[in-house]
């Protein structure tokens, strides 16, 4: 397996990576690794970009659409 340095972090990505990596429960690196696999596996489809950026229910669910009112039809002279 290849090896991968990366340097001049700034502190505030390094404390993000570990309080991450605590909350799922493995080590920074493997949180680096785990991110990065993800990133690369599939390309973004720009759908599911939207969905990401713009949905209330990031993470899942579906779009609610609010209920629109039908006009009465008008009346031709």
């Amino acid at each position: 397996m290849a090896s991968l340095s990366i340097r001049k972090l700034d502190d505030e990505t390094v404390a993000h990576l570990r309080v991450r990596a605590a909350r799922h429960g493995v080590s920074m690196e493997e949180e680096v690794r785990q991110i990065l696999r993800r990133a690369v596996a599939t390309p973004e489809r720009l759908g599911d970009l939207a969905v990401r950026l713009f949905s209330p229910a990031w993470g899942g669910g579906e779009f609610e659409l609010p209920d629109r009112e039908t006009p009465e039809p008008t009346e031709l002279p």
